[in-house]
């Protein structure tokens, strides 16, 4: 592997979330508890809109794929994270920290341009209403999502040849509860001007090209909603559309903050980083369903044919 003619050593030390072994226990109840409602909140998403009908619609479709990418997500570093607030030694091999790297970079990645597609669900809904179905075709649905998957593979593949190019020397301590590639740089013995540019841009083109068209769309959605003559009307828009927005936010600014920002090992390091890889994959379902009457509706309807079915 090129990474091992590079490299001196074979594993790094990470630092974790804490040294003091009464904080880590806790940490580990708080994680592991964060972790069983993510998977469980998700794939009850993911079976309700399976087996109601009801759901059976793009806007659904799209966020059918965002439970599953927020499984994926949580399951590639809090996994490790639980494993090492058990462990008085916290090491990683660098094989494990550069497959760490890539499925972040791909989970994260194709979450960022689902995000993108689902606000253009909602401005074809809201704006386009008589040409939504033509519009929101069921092919067009699958083309976006496998387009999201490939675009974000693409981009990761660029980020891990970053990394593998890396020469790591003696310093092997990632003050950091994961491997991210802002917190491999400093490790680095070689010259890694041209790498944090790259990173940099990558990020820039990535963020900015998902974003934009948020940007966007919900512009047009503001406009649209606001001529909207009926209050009931409105309402039923802005609440379409609510869920979608508090998930693009959680999002997005813990993500860019993280990759933007210069690593410095601090806290702010480590909670945007806990923002976006355990804790949003756990609220988003409960924003789409707490904030969606046909969510809770169906959720209800499973729950007592499920219910009706063991009795």
């Amino acid at each position: 592997m090129a990474w091992r003619n590079h490299s001196i050593i074979t594993e790094f030390i990470l630092t974790g979330l804490s040294d003091d072994p009464h904080i880590q226990a806790l940490l580990f109840v708080l994680f592991l508890g964060i972790y069983l409602l993510t998977v469980m909140g998700n794939l009850m998403l993911l079976l309700v809109i399976r087996t109601d009908s009801r759901l059976h619609t793009p806007m659904y479709f799209f966020l059918s794929n965002l439970s599953f990418l927020d499984l994926c997500f949580s399951s590639v570093t809090v996994p490790k994270l639980l494993k090492d607030l058990l462990s008085e030694k916290k090491t990683i091999s660098v094989e494990g920290c550069l497959a760490q790297v890539f499925f972040v970079f791909i989970t994260a990645g194709t979450e960022a341009f689902l995000l993108s597609v689902m606000a253009y669900d909602r401005y074809a809904a809201i704006c386009h209403p008589l040409l939504y179905g033509q519009v929101m075709s069921s092919q067009l649905c699958v083309r976006l999502v496998l387009a999201s998957w490939g675009l974000a593979s693409l981009n990761s593949v660029i980020i891990v040849l970053l990394a593998i190019n890396l020469d790591f020397c003696e310093a092997q301590t990632i003050y950091h509860y994961t491997c991210e590639l802002p917190s491999l740089f400093p490790l680095s013995c070689s010259d890694i001007s041209i790498n944090i540019d790259i990173l940099i841009c990558s990020t820039l083109l990535h963020g900015l090209g998902t974003f934009l068209p948020i940007f966007f769309s919900y512009t047009r959605i503001v406009s649209t909603i606001l001529h909207i003559s009926s209050t009931s009307g409105r309402s039923k828009a802005f609440s379409t559309c609510s869920s979608h927005l508090i998930a693009v936010i959680l999002f997005f600014g813990s993500g860019l903050i993280r990759y933007l920002m210069p690593t410095s090992g601090s806290s702010l390091d480590l909670l945007s980083s806990l923002q976006y890889s355990a804790v949003t994959p756990l609220l988003n379902p409960l924003i789409y369903s707490l904030k969606n009457k046909e969510v809770k509706a169906a959720v209800r309807r499973t729950v007592e044919k499920y219910l009706h079915y063991f009795r």
